[in-house]
């Protein structure tokens, strides 16, 4: 585990900020995105702070693998799968990330652009 900063994500873990949580188990917590960029744009993040994808270990394995079902479940929860989704791990200011908490977006409900960025 990550020695990761105090964020906005770890308040919303602690129940401390409000947000509409739409998915939430002893590992991960989903909830919607509050400056969404799709119909539909929910947030999956580990309960454990990871502050960058860069930064997970071998010793997480199994947490990451979690999330990922996490993101299946929570896709199949919002009515995402017939017609797909995308999901994005942004990681570090290069990529974009600006929460210093590992994050997935799940980002559906109209057709995606390619290339995304």
């Amino acid at each position: 585990m990550s020695d990761a900063p105090e964020t906005i994500f770890s308040k919303i873990i602690r129940k401390e900020i409000p947000t509409e949580i739409v998915y939430e188990d002893d590992l991960a917590l989903a909830f919607k995105d509050i400056a969404p960029q799709a119909p539909v744009h929910i947030l999956v993040i580990p309960k454990q702070p990871i502050a960058h994808l860069s930064e997970a270990e071998s010793k997480d394995h199994a947490l990451m693998g979690h999330l990922l079902l996490t993101v299946k479940r929570v896709a199949e929860q919002a009515g995402l799968n017939s017609q797909g989704y995308r999901v994005v791990i942004n990681t570090g200011s290069d990529g974009g990330q600006t929460v210093p908490h590992l994050h997935l977006h799940i980002l559906g409900g109209r057709q995606m652009a390619w290339p995304p960025g």
